[in-house]
């Protein structure tokens, strides 16, 4: 191993200048013999593995590296209708061909042909399509959500007509100038159990003028999950989060109530508690395997057309719920509860019962003071209270007093 000709062999396809650091390690060692063949035979097998292309996958390979060997498995004869150069952004970032099958939804590689990923349509649970926010040429994304939580699929497709030569399809009638989304719609729709979901102007539309497109109207509100920012998209079927890894729908089944805090002068934060477990059997059960979400930052502008989102799928608004209500309001704990999504006669919300409350509270205390103020006599500071009336009697009780004094004073004069 340390002769020079084969160690220019070993290294022969590395870049020149890790080739040469190589190199000049092996030789700064060439006494110590054990450390050189070791290091050198290291390298050797790294070398092996590299031109085979492949290796034993490790205990921590990740669920979706693991599908792209089993998705080259899955029978798929028949003709496929496909879409060439759409970007892909989970599980990766990178132009694909989208190629959709009678049992399969693939990504393909454009040069060699090799399915990167593939996902069985028996397998896909939802598929969304939503306008991305925030950019001046209009843009949408596919979400594909399936029955593994971590096995996601997000591409985008441009807002233009569709390029004749980018797609290829068999029986589905395509019209001329149409839209990349609606032709990617009915290549969808063909195949899933549900078709694609899309956000409502019904549903949800929001008060804020979009920057980069203007006289759009936004389905979407910016807010953040943590550090993280992102969109909540109010959709007929749930909640859903994005755009980043991993993408978060939430569906109504799934919601176990919907609750605001912070609600300050400008922002306010939405939380969202889902069920951890498809059944409970009890109430204690039922508040161990929930957990709450929060999505910080939501404009104020907005909260109108969330609120009556909520109240028009029936969620429950429990914002103010009786332990909160306790706290913002200091006042004891009661426990009613009410059904999901009810709402006062009047159809008033919990939020806006409280909040009435509240003010009213506040109010009361204000026309108190305006009484105090109307009875302030600025003559009787000093005096405890009931002491501002009859004060003309006190008075002259006061000269009665000091009359009978110069009267026994005068009287002690005469004495002396």
């Amino acid at each position: 191993m340390s002769d020079p000709t084969q160690q220019a062999s070993t290294f022969k396809s590395y870049p020149p200048d890790l080739e040469a650091r190589v190199l000049a390690i092996t030789k700064k060692y060439q006494n110590d013999k054990d450390l050189q063949h070791l290091f050198l035979d290291l390298v050797k097998y790294i070398e092996e593995v590299r031109r085979e292309g492949k290796g034993k996958p490790s205990a921590t390979s990740s669920p979706s590296k693991k599908r792209k060997l089993d998705a080259t498995e899955i029978p798929d004869n028949d003709t496929l209708d496909s879409i060439a150069d759409i970007s892909f952004s989970i599980p990766q970032r990178k132009k694909f061909k989208l190629e959709l099958g009678g049992a399969t939804l693939r990504a393909t590689n454009q040069s060699t042909g090799e399915i990167e990923y593939a996902v069985e349509w028996s397998k896909v649970d939802y598929c969304v399509c939503m306008p991305v926010p925030e950019k001046a040429q209009p843009q949408y994304n596919f979400c594909i959500f399936t029955q593994q939580s971590d096995e996601q699929i997000l591409f985008t497709v441009p807002g233009t007509a569709i390029k004749p030569e980018a797609v290829s399809t068999k029986d589905l009638p395509i019209s001329e100038g149409e839209a990349y989304k609606d032709v990617t719609i009915k290549m969808l729709n063909k195949r899933l159990k549900r078709k694609v979901i899309q956000p409502k102007e019904k549903d949800f539309v929001s008060q804020l003028a979009q920057a980069h497109r203007k006289g759009e109207k936004a389905v979407h509100v910016k807010a953040f999950r943590g550090s993280k920012d992102g969109f909540l998209f109010l959709l007929p079927l749930g909640i859903l989060f994005g755009f980043k890894k991993p993408l978060e729908l939430f569906p109504f089944a799934n919601i176990h109530s919907i609750s605001y805090t912070s609600v300050l002068q400008r922002t306010f934060n939405l939380n969202i508690t889902v069920y951890t477990s498809p059944t409970t059997t009890s109430q204690q059960e039922e508040e161990e395997q929930t957990k709450e979400i929060e999505f910080s930052m939501l404009d104020q502008a907005d909260f109108p057309g969330i609120d009556a989102y909520i109240k028009r799928h029936n969620l429950q608004d429990a914002s103010m719920a009786e332990e909160r209500r306790a706290k913002r309001l200091n006042i004891n704990n009661t426990h009613t509860h009410k059904k999901p999504g009810r709402e006062d006669e009047d159809g008033e919300g919990e939020l806006e019962k409280a909040q009435r409350e509240a003010e009213a509270g506040e109010g009361e205390e204000d026309d108190e003071d305006e009484e105090d103020d109307e009875n302030f006599d600025p003559g009787s500071e000093g005096e405890s209270e009931g002491e501002g009336e009859g004060s003309e009697s006190g008075d002259e009780e006061e000269e009665e007093e000091e009359a009978e004094e110069e009267e026994r004073g005068g009287r002690g004069l005469a004495h002396r």
